[in-house]
């Protein structure tokens, strides 16, 4: 079982949360539903949790609401701590490279501030 995490910036703020907040009551369910089974399966379903390649260990919480895609990406801490740092909608087939740095960037954060 794991246990998730939301990434603050040095001056309190949380960009999950305020992306959270972006989003109407139904998006907000399933996104906190995925959340939600991402700490409470051990085996967690690829479709909803996944490593992607080439980046600096950065993983994607995967959600879709009909055609909405979203994906929150963090990274893991030891085998049981997941940090979220960065969410958007996706509206392409690959994740974007940009998304992909400012969660690399966040992450360095992190640890440096840690």
């Amino acid at each position: 079982m794991k246990k998730i995490h939301f990434y603050r910036t040095e001056s309190g703020k949380c960009p999950i949360e305020e992306f959270l907040n972006s989003l109407d009551s139904k998006q907000a369910q399933k996104v906190t539903w995925v959340l939600q089974l991402i700490e409470d399966v051990d085996v967690i379903p690829v479709k909803y949790f996944k490593k992607l390649v080439n980046t600096d260990d950065i993983w994607e919480v995967r959600v879709q609401v009909g055609n909405n895609i979203y994906r929150l990406l963090g990274f893991c801490q030891g085998e049981r701590l997941v940090i979220l740092n960065h969410a958007f909608q996706k509206k392409t087939q690959k994740t974007p490279k940009k998304e992909i740095q400012i969660a690399e960037t966040r992450k360095k954060d992190y640890l440096r501030r840690r």
